[in-house]
């Protein structure tokens, strides 16, 4: 396990997934849900070198089949520590025999962790060390505990977005499936989805041209955390489906998975990212934790 902290924060990383396990406030509040198998075992995974679901798990690549789980292989590998300071931690993945026969692609994936007073700082940087334009997509998924502070109940905190907005969805059937259509999806003054368990009865709420921040709050209620996400292109909110669920998780993702039930054709993907050979891409994205 890393830490890295300040005034502050601490905050918890382990090298397998380069996951939050932790994001403790100086007054004591651990804003990370803690990993309960009873709801969801995980905590904040990293999504490479893809989002979401694929249908049947496969995609097509230079014209071969490959599979594929839910959210890519990032958060099953373990990081090298690149480099590790008292408030910044680098973590990198590259890709190797086992990820080759999945992702045919050579690649170095970074996740860095700066703390700036009470905001962890988050860069996803990709590299593409392959001959041939590679397609991807990266993601996060932190859960936050709900409620964040005794006194208030999951369905006092709502997510308000930092200017108006109409987002839109991918309607998902009964199913849990995408069939490619999609549908406005309303918030209270353009701005607030309060929570509510029915909200993940089947998945979860999962929205683009959205603004490009959001924060998870109660009234009366100083604690929150507001995660900001400038360069992807959507964000989704889900928690598993039981009626007491005490988390939620804010993801922001570049790309979404299929969002109907043909199998995919990365070279066809629209929204997938595409980086020439030898070129970097970066993606930053950040949590603020108040209190």
């Amino acid at each position: 396990m890393h830490v890295i902290q300040n005034d502050y924060l601490k905050v918890s990383v382990d090298p397998y997934g380069a996951q939050l396990m932790s994001i403790l406030a100086s007054d004591g509040t651990e804003f990370l849900w803690q990993g309960d198998p009873k709801y969801w075992k995980d905590r904040s995974p990293n999504l490479f070198p893809t989002v979401s679901r694929l249908t049947d798990g496969v995609y097509q690549l230079d014209g071969n089949w490959y599979e594929m789980g839910l959210h890519g292989f990032a958060r099953h590998s373990m990081f090298d520590v690149a480099k590790a300071e008292a408030d910044y931690l680098e973590l990198q993945l590259t890709d190797s025999p086992e990820t080759l026969v999945n992702y045919p692609r050579k690649f170095t994936f970074t996740i860095a962790y700066k703390l700036e007073k009470n905001t962890l700082q988050i860069l996803f940087k990709v590299e593409n060390h392959s001959d041939k334009e590679m397609p991807f997509a990266v993601g996060g998924h932190p859960g936050f505990n709900v409620p964040l502070a005794p006194g208030k109940e999951f369905e006092d905190y709502y997510l308000r977005f930092s200017e108006p907005c109409k987002p839109e969805t991918f309607v998902m059937a009964e199913d849990g499936k995408f069939y490619g259509e999609t549908a406005l999806y309303p918030l209270e003054d353009d701005r607030i989805l309060r929570l509510r368990h029915s909200l993940f009865k089947i998945d979860g709420v999962f929205l683009m041209k959205a603004a490009k921040e959001v924060t998870l709050e109660a009234e009366g209620e100083k604690h929150s955390v507001t995660v900001s996400y400038p360069d992807m292109n959507y964000v989704g909110f889900w928690h598993a489906p039981y009626p007491d669920t005490p988390y939620v998780c804010i993801e922001p993702w570049s790309s979404m998975g299929s969002t109907t039930p043909v199998r995919a054709i990365f070279e066809e993907k629209e929204d997938l990212m595409r980086l020439a050979p030898g070129k970097t891409y970066e993606n930053h994205w950040s949590i603020r934790c108040d209190f």
